[in-house]
Parts: C-alpha cells; structure tokens; sequence
C-alpha cells in the first residue's frame, strides 16, 4: 500500500515535475520499493535502540525518511540505466559502511578467538565507521582485551556508541573490569550518543565508566535504561558528565532512582536545556522527587516528548508539573500514566495542557483513579487537541458520565485519531455506545478499547451494530463483566438520566470548543 502510494505521488505531475521531469511508473515503481526499504531500515535501526518504546518516534523516523528520499528522488528526475540506476541502493551501501552492528542473532558470550573475527571490519585500514553497536553479546575479559585495542584506534572518528546489554551474565568483578577497559579506551572520543543500558551498573558500574563519562561534552542522546541507577548511581552520573548543554534525549527508564536519585537527575535536566525528548519512567520516585523534576524541566523549552510513567507522584507533584507545562509549546507526546495523580493532579494538567502544546499527538493519562469530577476538564482539553493519535484513559473511574463527556469532546475533527482506550473505567451501556458511534465516524481508527467495563450483553450487541462494518476496530471483549453491576430493566431510563445530568458539562465544553 505504501509502495503504491509513494508510486502514485512520484508519477503525479506536479511544479516539481514540470521542472525536473516526470518519472514513468516502471520508475517510480523501483525506485518507491527501494525508498520503503531504506525508509523501514532507519525506522527499525531507531527502535532497536528503545525496544521498549510503543514504537510512535519509529513511525515519525520513517516518515522523515522517506519524505527526504522521495524529494531526492523527484529532484533527480528520470534517469537512464547508463546514468547510475543504483543511486538510492549506494546511498544504503555508504550508510551501512558508516554502521557496525553485531546486535543481530542469539544473545551470546562473547570470548577472544570470536571478537578477533566479528571486529576485523573494524580494523580495516581506511574504514569510514562512526557507529558502532555491541548490544546483545556479553563480552569477557579476552574479547575485551581484543576489543580495546581496536575502539582506541578508531575512537576519533566515531561518534555514536551503543554498549547496551554487553556484559550480560559475568560476575561482577570481571565486568567491572570489562567496563573499565572499553571505557578508557573510548575516552576522549566525542560522541553524540551513547547507550549504557541494560547493564545493571549501580553506582560501581557507572563509576567505572568514568573515564568515558568526564570526556563527554557534546552528548545529544544519552540512555541509561534498566541500569540499576540508584541514588548514589545517579549522584555519579551528575558529578561525571561535564557537560549536558546539547543533550536532546535523556531516558532513565526502570531504574530504582527513588526520590533523592531524582534530585541529582533534575539537576542534570536543569543544565539541559535543549532537551527535548525526557523518559524517567519505573524509577520509585515520589513527591518530593516529582516536584524536583517538574521545576528543572521548566529550564526545557524545547521539550517535545516527555515519559513519567508509573511512578508515585501524586497530587502534589502532579500540580507542580501543571505548573511548568506551559514552557513546552512543541510538546507532542505525553505519557502520565500510573503517577497517582488523582482528579485534582489530572485537573490541573488538563488546563494547562488546554492552554499549550496545539500539536499535541500522544496523551496517556491512564491508571490515575480519574473520576467524572476530572472528565470536564479533560474533555475541555481534548477538544482542542486535533492532532491527537492517541489517547489512553484507561484504568480510571470515569463510568458513563466521564466516558460520554471524553467521547462528544472528540466528535468534531480529530481525523488523525488511531487508538482510543478506556477500558477498565466501570463504564456501562450509554458510554459504550457513545464511544462507538464516535469511532465508527473516525476512518482512521485502528483501536477502540472499551475491554474491562460492566457493558451488559445489549449494549455490546448494540456496539457491534454500530461497528458493523469496522468491527476490526473494536479491540478484545474478554474481560468486559456484563453483571458486574447491576442492571435492570430501566436501562434506557438510565441512560436518559445520565445524558440530563450531563446536559450542563456539554453545554460548557462545547462553549470551550468555540473559544
């Protein structure tokens, strides 16, 4: 499909067309198959470096990508065989000569005699690497006594370094020792990203990469996932690194930081400030440490994703954020799940994100014991936010009430919307249905997910109707609890009931929409 599309707009006469030429299909054909391919190369080659990502940066990879290659494509015009018909396959061949990567296959251990082999492009007199990538094999003391040698010789030269899960398995004092020689080994190597994680560092580990760290002055990426990143770990990271002011990606996912690691990770994010992608998710972190982060994330004007998710924030750390939200105009992506925000935090959320971020794509807000109280002020945001993709407000109470006002807050545009989830919101029959009959005018829907509710048996039915002709939208059913209320005949007076309640909260967000 996408093949086809990218060979109908390369074959469409255009201004660009008039000025360089039209492609014939046969062309355009070729050269489109040549572009998915390359497109989906980047795209896959950028999650692997987060494979526990929901994969969104991947898609927008790929669509630059692709969008960039298609241009060149439609600049160079038609072309004869004789003139160069490989143009794009030798743009692939000079990037994967600038790119080496032994992540592929099993997982293994990795000993001398096999380093010796896999690392022999590397010592190729003239060889143009600048990226490199050891993931997945777990390198002992002989592999890194090879290794060493060779990363000394061409550490000039790169300038992406991914170490992610490479001593995997070794007891503590041999991989201690392994990290001490790559790191001294890189030292002084000026790199613009560098991947640790999946290493289960602590303190130690991170220390010993400390002759690597304190060489680091023009960082843009910096990933330090499922590192064990304690505390006194992430004290050590705040003393080593000299330098964060061109850091744009920071990610600290599942660590055990707790609130006073996440004193030092602020004041890591507060001399960043061209931060624009912040993930410190699964890291222990309370109030005291969210409200320290959410003031030095005031010093990211930049900031266009920002990931919190399952931490213990509550309340009053959720208002804090609320505080600094207005800084961020570019932001895109916000995931807030599982931060005990309540109806007050995602209340006071909700109107500052109203009041910024127009591009707004991604907003995850699940798991945060939202009630209908909060459902006014989120449905007042989510009007506004046309360009959302998806939105997650599962795991809360919304019940009828909310899940009706949630879903009228999206019948009007929002063409881009992918995935809606309210599942698990003690939602019953007219929320279910309001929910459908928005869906079902949305073309672009891949997931409505409604699982987990007390929709009685006809309001599925009633669903299924609604769906009939995209029943592929609707996600699983298996853990709707259709007497877990209940139920009586009166339900069509039920329903009746909810909508008069909700006649003054409609009246008000569709007052907000015209605003």
């Amino acid at each position: 499909m996408l093949v086809q599309r990218m060979t109908k707009n390369l074959t469409t006469p255009s201004i660009f067309s008039r000025k360089y030429g039209l492609l014939s299909k046969e062309e355009a054909e070729e050269d489109a198959k040549q572009i998915e391919e390359l497109a989906f190369a980047a795209a896959n080659q950028h999650y692997e470096k987060e494979p526990d990502g929901d994969g969104s940066s991947s898609v927008q990879i790929y669509a630059k990508e692709s969008s960039k290659l298609m241009l060149e494509v439609i600049k160079r015009g038609p072309r004869t065989k004789e003139d160069g018909e490989e143009m794009i396959a030798e743009k692939a061949t000079a990037a994967s000569q600038t790119v080496f990567d032994i992540s592929g296959g099993q997982r293994g251990f990795i000993e001398e005699e096999e380093a010796r082999l896999l690392l022999g492009p590397l010592t190729e007199p003239g060889n143009s690497y600048t990226r490199i990538c050891f993931s997945n094999k777990s390198f002992g003391l002989g592999a890194s006594r090879v290794a060493a040698p060779i990363l000394r010789l061409i550490k000039d030269q790169l300038t992406e370094v991914d170490l992610s899960d490479f001593i995997a398995g070794r007891p503590e004092e041999e991989a201690l020792e392994v990290i001490n020689m790559f790191s001294s080994a890189l030292e002084g190597s000026q790199l613009r990203y560098l991947n640790l994680s999946h290493n289960a560092l602590g303190e130690k580990g991170v220390r010993a990469f400390g002759a690597l760290l304190k060489s680091q002055n023009n960082l843009e990426e910096l990933h330090l996932m499922n590192d064990g990143i304690s505390e006194e770990a992430a004290q050590a990271i705040l003393e080593l690194i000299p330098s964060t002011e061109k850091l744009k990606v920071l990610h600290f996912h599942n660590n055990m930081t707790g609130d006073e690691g996440a004193v030092a990770i602020s004041e890591i994010v507060k001399h960043s400030p061209a931060l624009e992608d912040f993930r410190c998710s699964s890291t222990r972190i309370g109030a005291e440490g969210g409200i320290a982060l959410a003031k030095a994330l005031g010093q990211c004007t930049h900031l266009k994703k920002l990931d919190l998710r399952d931490n213990m924030f509550g309340v009053e750390a959720g208002v804090a954020l609320s505080e600094v939200l207005p800084a961020f105009p570019d932001l895109t992506e916000v995931y807030l799940s599982y931060l005990n925000l309540e109806d007050e935090g995602a209340e006071a959320l909700a109107s500052a994100l109203k009041e910024c971020a127009p591009s707004l794509e991604v907003l995850d807000l699940a798991g945060n014991d939202i009630t209908a109280k909060a459902a006014s002020s989120l449905a007042a945001c989510i009007a506004l936010k046309q360009f959302l993709t998806k939105l997650n407000l599962a795991e809360n109470e919304l019940q009828d009430e909310g899940a009706i006002l949630i879903g009228k807050s999206l019948e009007e545009g929002h063409g881009q919307l992918i995935e809606i989830d309210l599942s698990t919101n003690s939602m019953k029959r007219a929320g279910a249905r309001l929910l459908a009959q928005v869906a079902v005018n949305k073309p672009g829907l891949k997931m409505l997910n409604i699982n987990g509710n007390f929709i009685p048996d006809e309001g599925i039915d009633e669903v299924k109707e609604i769906l009939k002709h995209s029943l592929d939208m609707l996600g699983p059913l298996d853990e709707n609890d259709p007497e877990g209320e209940d139920y009586d005949d009166g339900a069509e007076e039920e329903d009746a009931d909810i909508r008069n309640d909700l006649d003054s909260k409609l009246k008000e967000l569709h007052i907000n929409k015209e605003e």
